[in-house]
């Protein structure tokens, strides 16, 4: 197998994984012995105190085991390890622009996608923000979304979930 093929596939695999390890840690960790640093993503905008929230230290907890993908695949001979933490950066970026800039808002650089995808995950992200509480959720994924969320609601019911993002 010629190198770039192993390489594109290992970083292949380590964004899909991520998706999953998103999904565990958010439901697992952030909603159990870690909710007080999540607790405040879940407070209305309003409620919260200036631009940071306690909720964006896990940014290191992903970004570390990155960066030491990145060391390790290239201070040893297994350079196949650094497209791992090539995946997982990836995969940060692309939670970073989607969770962070696209759903929440909290920069303008883009307001409003137009399908049904992006939609659906505007859906389910305000079904998970709906529930203020630690152990009352679901949706706790980001680019894998339930296929209830691609069915059209009511306008209401819409504008409040996209309100429950805005949080």
């Amino acid at each position: 197998m010629p190198s770039w093929l192993l390489y594109t596939l290992v970083t292949l695999a380590a964004y899909v994984g991520m998706e999953f390890m998103a999904w565990f840690t958010h439901k697992f960790v952030m909603h159990g012995f870690l909710w007080k640093w999540h607790e405040d993503h879940h407070l209305p905008k309003h409620e919260k105190e200036g631009f940071f929230e306690k909720n964006d230290r896990f940014f290191l907890v992903f970004a570390i085991p990155s960066m030491f993908c990145y060391i390790f695949g290239t201070a040893t001979p297994h350079f196949w390890v650094m497209f791992v933490g090539v995946g997982i950066s990836l995969y940060g970026i692309t939670y970073f622009l989607i969770h962070d800039v696209y759903i929440h808002r909290r920069f303008s650089w883009f307001k409003q996608l137009d399908s049904k995808y992006s939609r659906a995950i505007l859906r389910a992200h305000g079904t998970h923000h709906s529930k203020r509480d630690q152990f009352d959720g679901e949706s706790f994924g980001l680019l894998v979304v339930n296929p209830k969320f691609f069915k059209k609601r009511p306008k209401r019911e819409e504008e409040e979930l996209i309100k429950n993002n805005e949080a």
